[in-house]
């Protein structure tokens, strides 16, 4: 996880990820499907984020990122964060 200088866990939100990525929402979202982008978190109603480290490890090399297993648990539990 990353945090901030004062101790808080950073969350991104859409629209911050697709522009550090360059990616768009259908695309972060099939690529979430697929367990090559990092899971979204919910944060409440239709509000999802993500944490900045994920998205960091992601930048680092996109062609070969996994997400983890307990991502992928999550996924096949319909906890994706995408509006269904």
């Amino acid at each position: 996880m990353s945090w901030n200088g004062n101790g808080a866990l950073t969350i991104l939100r859409r629209r911050q990820v697709e522009q550090c990525t360059g990616l768009s929402r259908s695309t972060i979202y099939k690529r979430m499907r697929d367990g090559t982008f990092p899971p979204a978190i919910p944060l409440g109603g239709r509000l999802v984020g993500w944490r900045s480290g994920d998205i960091e490890r992601f930048l680092s090399d996109p062609a070969r990122y996994r997400a983890s297993q307990r991502a992928q648990e999550t996924k096949e539990k319909g906890g994706d964060g995408e509006t269904r």
